[in-house]
């Protein structure tokens, strides 16, 4: 979809547009990206937000960070949205930078969100408050998630299961539960 890699057979759609035919600046507006692997600047925890919305106002970098569960956080800093957040954003643990990678993304509001293992680096219970905003956010847009774990999929209206890289089953979650086909396995071997 970010056009990371173009498809060796087939075409991905926009609105009945082939990615590559969208300039690079229009097809990062339109999607946004959270993965598992963060990337956060050495620079302030502001200046890291301000890349997706340079022209963003404090109310709407509070805001963000807010529905990434991390405001409690940047408040207890310092420096607060002032504080460096070091080289590859090592003064904050993982699920930090997680939670600031999904506040970058959700302040430029892009209408299709891919979710790669966005709650990857969470425990358990931010998890769960982190994914209960992002189901909230995903009413408004397209969203793609891409997860192991099956809590985070259980709210999608449709599941796509793959294996060994090709399509093995497609439903909604609880059909595919009662259909006790791959993900009614994957759900038996792993606490959804």
């Amino acid at each position: 979809m970010p056009r990371l890699y173009d498809p060796t057979a087939g075409r991905v759609l926009i609105d009945d547009v082939d990615v590559r035919d969208l300039a690079p600046t229009d097809l990062a507006s339109l999607v946004g990206v959270v993965s598992q692997e963060t990337y956060l600047i050495h620079d302030t925890v502001r200046q890291n937000l301000l890349l997706a919305k340079p022209g963003a106002d404090d109310d709407e970098l509070w805001a963000a960070l807010e529905y990434a569960s991390v405001t409690e956080t940047i408040q207890q800093l310092p420096q607060g949205l002032d504080t460096l957040v070091g080289a590859r954003g090592h003064r904050f643990s993982g699920g930090e930078q997680q939670r600031l990678a999904i506040a970058r993304t959700l302040l430029r509001n892009p209408p299709i969100l891919v979710l790669d293992e966005a709650t990857s680096a969470l425990d358990n219970t931010t998890e769960t408050h982190v994914q209960l905003a992002l189901d909230q956010l995903a009413e408004q847009r397209t969203t793609l998630m891409i997860a192991h774990r099956l809590s985070t999929v259980m709210s999608a209206d449709t599941v796509v299961v793959l294996e060994n890289g090709r399509i093995v089953e497609t439903g909604a979650p609880q059909d595919l539960l009662q259909a006790g086909g791959a993900f009614a396995t994957l759900a038996a071997r792993r606490t959804i």
